[in-house]
């Protein structure tokens, strides 16, 4: 671990095996106060998308996965978090929505931390059992086209940093991570995002993970699609990765 911290305390960028091997440390030998170092060096020399899939693949790796038989390509759809606007959860609605018209959902969440709601709340208020172990979620994919993967169920190793982070309390690329490590194996995304400027990295990040199709938005500082004005969305497709606008007037 010390060689990738003064690597990024040398402003040089880490290549992705690099980034895997630091969080494969993170999660087993690395101390509190060499993982602290690790993140506040990387924060200050800014994330780039080698590092930030190496890290996710990192994290895929002490996850607890799974692998749902379904026709068709499977969809995530999950945001940052993080905008501080305090809205509601919609993107559990967007998964809704889509598993109804067929298209077969995993989707990765977790409690709210800075809005009023977050996808395990809203489950919970529906009376939906949001803590099944991960083959029985696998099953609902199968069977009813969807299924919710808890975060802390799927990264038990997550506890391994959780006071880190609270002691150091500002943002790291772990505040980004989660839409990138969806247990399932995601090939389409969409991913809000609460920084307009980490869009394309996002969608750089998804090409280097293998995601076939992604769609990362932001609009009205919102890591949503917004109903008020301009979203910017930055869309990974065949390889490709392009940037536009959308307003709702554009889609009636």
């Amino acid at each position: 671990m010390k060689k990738y911290i003064q690597k990024l305390t040398e402003r040089e960028n880490l290549d992705e095996g690099e980034a895997r091997d630091a969080m494969g440390m993170i999660f087993t030998t690395a101390s509190d106060a060499q993982i602290a170092a690790f993140l506040i060096a990387l924060k200050m020399k800014g994330e780039v998308p080698s590092e930030i899939a190496g890290l996710a693949e990192g994290m895929r790796d002490a996850a607890r996965t799974i692998h749902p038989d379904v026709s068709g390509r499977l969809v995530d759809t999950c945001g940052t978090g993080g905008d501080a606007k305090n809205t509601i959860n919609i993107s559990t609605a967007a998964a809704i929505i889509a598993s109804a018209v067929g298209v077969p959902v995993a989707k990765h969440g977790n409690y709210s931390i800075t809005s009023q709601s977050g996808s395990a709340d809203v489950l919970k208020v529906l009376g939906i059992t949001i803590d099944l172990p991960p083959e029985q979620v696998e099953r609902c994919i199968e069977k009813i086209g969807i299924g919710f993967m808890l975060a802390p169920i799927f990264h038990p190793s997550m506890k391994r940093v959780a006071g880190v982070r609270r002691e150091l309390g500002v943002r790291t690329v772990f505040n980004v991570l989660g839409p990138l490590t969806n247990p399932a194996g995601a090939e389409a995304q969409l991913v809000g995002c609460f920084d307009k400027n980490l869009c394309e990295i996002f969608a750089n990040t998804l090409k280097i993970l293998g995601v076939k199709r992604a769609m990362i938005v932001h609009g009205d500082g919102l890591d949503e699609i917004t109903t008020t004005g301009r979203t910017d969305v930055t869309e990974l497709k065949d390889g490709q990765i392009t940037s536009y606008s959308i307003t709702p007037d554009d889609v009636g």
